[in-house]
């Protein structure tokens, strides 16, 4: 199975950090954030990831190369600007094959085992989501998880980790180069039960802000 990262956003939120360093570059705990995700992805057993990005995109490319340190093949897919989640997986469908891939996004760090992902078999699925527990800053979810299956309401309502098993089949209908959100697509493919997902108790922290940067790279150094 083939593994991309998104690494495309702008993080206007982060700003001023974000206007000379693409914030999957931003460090904490003293390695990007981007590299946590690699190293994770090559421990569990992945050898080939597609990372799309736009903003200072080439620093991205020169930090990271070819992907050989840290055992990876990683092949890049540039954006001349930023095409949301579904259009910028679906610009880099080339490259990710026809059979179905893992997705992460870059802003994010969590303890998952990428290998428990590695070997699913989506089947009729066209999409598995990894839920975790609501953060304080997103208290009201976004779905609902029954008997595996991921749906739109629901109680309670989980957040959308940003990490979750694809089928191609899901972006085939997007024209390259369009900007596509995902949610609209994942709502569609709810609705016809073909979205399953679990809820991932372990670590998970979405680094949307300066201050949540800085207070995991605090927990990070600090051996937590």
């Amino acid at each position: 199975m083939k593994a991309m990262i998104l690494a495309a956003g702008r993080g206007v939120r982060m700003r001023p950090l974000t206007d000379t360093t693409p914030k999957s570059l931003l460090a904490v705990g003293g390695k990007p954030l981007i590299v946590w995700q690699l190293e994770k992805l090559a421990r569990a057993g992945f050898s080939e990831v597609v990372i799309n990005h736009a903003h200072l995109g080439d620093m991205i490319e020169s930090e990271l190369g070819d992907g050989s340190r840290f055992g990876l093949s990683i092949r890049y897919s540039p954006e001349r600007e930023a095409l949301e989640t579904a259009g910028g997986i679906a610009f880099a469908l080339p490259l990710l094959g026809t059979e179905p891939f893992l997705v992460a996004n870059a802003d994010i760090y969590s303890d998952c085992d990428f290998r428990a992902l590695a070997g699913l078999d989506l089947q009729d699925r066209l999409a598995h989501l990894l839920l975790v527990d609501n953060p304080p800053q997103h208290p009201r979810g976004d779905f609902a998880l029954e008997a595996g299956r991921v749906r739109e309401t629901g109680e309670p309502l989980l957040t959308f980790s940003g990490i979750g098993v694809y089928s191609p089949r899901l972006f085939g209908g997007i024209p390259p180069g369009a900007k596509v959100a995902l949610a609209p697509l994942l709502r569609k493919a709810m609705a016809a039960q073909r979205v399953s997902g679990e809820h991932y108790r372990g670590r998970w922290h979405d680094i949307g802000t300066a201050e949540r940067l800085r207070a995991l790279d605090a927990e990070l150094r600090g051996g937590d």
